[in-house]
């Protein structure tokens, strides 16, 4: 969010799903949707279908990649120095758009001077990538009438996550590939509310609707709305949070839905992190990792116990009726507003439709959303006013940045926090798989799920399985300067040589006691898509 609101205007994506069938080239980059995001690879396998082309950016031989046209078989972490040479491809070639690169866009020169640094040879000796592969994906995305750029966590889960969005900001600018329908840049967000959560508040410099905190005119407009002074400090992020925990200076955290001892990197810290606290509270539907540290659970509601809206990737938001009422006899708003309300500011709603109504007067992207409206249609925003139909397509004719010119930004590549060297060879990649969920806390519940996926594997090349000697259904230790794990092989074509997969859904082989400490400095995302490891048999 942060990288794309730099270049662009906005953290979130610019288009919606129901174009992506009228693509004719998809570049899809650090991103599994089959697996992560199936409903959004649904759309994008009906453009497949009617012809489109596809090329993938991705260590992993997904399902995608297999199919793609193109697969950009890049070395982990080298996301700039392979969109840096395929820019500086597009441009010796005069494959840019022109006429858009000098309406629409400032910052041309620097990006230009930068790019002639990352020639063929270089790109290929940092990604690994081929040239012929990078010059072909130029070819494709550039030549495209609509070419699309589809992303998720393997670009933003680095040291450098932030400036990897910027770099995929870059590559739409040059190629004028933004503003219309079937192009732009969606990037896909991890769970079905991450966008929504995101637009009301919880970052730590940010009012609802991304307003500053250092603005004094935002600072006035929520403080007459909520009758309290308003600080203008930033305040920290969740892992600062902890990190401040760690040595004694934060001593309370309420978690909602959230299971950081088992879905944070580098989990021995978490969790020393969270017995340090002087006061805990967790409100979850099921006991998790986290809960075990806890002074006091609540009990929080399901979906289908919910009233309210989600707002998803593409910026829709949707109304949620609850199926039954919440099983443990109150929402979780209303426990936040009982909460409130006995810590001496009284905080009374009797529905949810009023809090959107306070969202909607007080954000201007929501400003014409409401229960009325969303009963009968979900809307995209920005929708400002109650006769605004919502925004499918962002950017049609200014960016929403001062003077509505996109930002070009010229970036170098930086490398993992951490990077392989003879005690750990391998290079752990993270991610999700397509039966489970997340922390696991639902979906390992489920019998029918458990038979089909009952335990973590460890997806390793053929190659570095011989030479470790090693074979499929092996039980290995894996171990990085962190933490030690114990689980079963599966040798596979999908990671390649030097490469090793877990997910993170088992907490009996907990991938994220491996994950580092290392994290974009911008946003404090953590690198959980690279770390250093070795294997043994014992």
């Amino acid at each position: 969010m942060a990288g794309l609101a730099t270049s662009l205007g906005a953290g979130a994506a610019t288009n919606s799903l129901a174009q992506m069938p009228d693509i004719d080239t998809i570049f899809l980059f650090g991103s599994n949707p089959t697996e992560a995001h199936p409903i959004v690879s649904i759309h994008l396998k009906k453009a497949l279908k009617k012809g489109a082309r596809l090329v993938v950016g991705d260590p992993r031989q997904t399902w995608m990649a297999k199919r793609a046209d193109v697969w950009l078989n890049l070395k982990p972490a080298t996301n700039i120095a392979l969109i840096n040479g395929i820019i500086n491809v597009i441009l010796e070639k005069g494959w840019e758009n022109k006429e858009f690169i000098n309406k629409r866009t400032e910052g041309f020169d620097e990006l230009r001077a930068k790019v002639r640094e990352y020639d063929l040879k270089t790109v290929e000796k940092i990604t690994g990538v081929s040239g012929n592969a990078i010059v072909e994906a130029a070819r494709l995305y550039s030549q495209a009438k609509n070419g699309m750029i589809v992303y998720g966590l393997g670009v933003t889960e680095h040291n450098s996550g932030t400036e990897n969005s910027m770099a995929i900001a870059n590559l739409a600018l040059v190629c004028g590939q933004i503003g219309r329908p079937s192009t732009g840049i969606m990037a896909l967000r991890g769970q079905n509310n991450v966008q929504g959560a995101s637009d009301l508040g919880p970052l730590p410099a940010t009012f609802p609707g991304y307003q500053s905190i250092t603005s004094a005119e935002a600072r006035e407009k929520f403080e007459k709305a909520w009758g309290v002074r308003m600080s203008p400090e930033i305040g920290l992020k969740s892992v600062e949070m902890l990190e401040r925990a760690c040595e004694g200076k934060f001593k309370g955290i309420f978690i909602l839905g959230e299971d950081p001892a088992q879905t944070d990197p580098n989990v021995h810290e978490v969790r020393k992190a969270l017995d340090s606290l002087e006061f805990l509270v967790v409100q979850d539907i099921f006991h998790t990792e986290t809960t075990k540290h806890a002074h006091v659970i609540l009990p929080g509601a399901s979906f289908a116990e919910k009233d309210g809206t989600f707002t998803n990737g593409e910026r829709r938001v949707q109304r949620i009726r609850k199926a039954v009422e919440p099983l443990a006899g109150r929402a979780e708003w209303q426990v936040i507003c009982e909460i409130a309300t006995r810590m001496g500011y009284p905080m009374h709603y009797t529905h949810p439709s009023e809090i959107m109504d306070e969202i909607a007067s007080l954000t201007p992207i929501y400003g014409g959303i409401s229960y009325e409206r969303l009963e009968k249609e979900s809307l995209q925003w920005p929708c400002p006013t109650k006769d605004h139909p919502g925004t499918t397509t962002l950017y049609t004719d200014l960016f929403s940045r001062p003077g509505g010119l996109a930002k070009f930004m010229a970036l170098d590549h930086k490398g993992s926090g951490e990077v392989p060297d003879s005690e750990y060879p391998y290079v752990l990649v993270t991610g999700r798989i397509r039966e489970h969920y997340n922390n696991g806390s639902m979906t390992r519940r489920s019998p029918g799920i458990m038979e089909l996926v009952p335990e973590e594997l460890l997806e390793i090349n053929a190659e570095d399985a011989v030479k470790l000697k090693i074979k499929n259904g092996d039980k290995v230790f894996v171990s990085s300067r962190r933490g030690k794990i114990r689980v079963k092989v599966r040798v596979t074509d999908r990671s390649q040589p030097g490469n090793v997969f877990l997910s993170f859904h088992f907490p009996e082989a907990l991938s994220n006691l491996l994950t580092s400490e290392h994290k974009d400095p911008i946003t404090g995302t953590p690198e959980y898509k690279a770390c250093a490891v070795k294997i043994a048999k014992k």
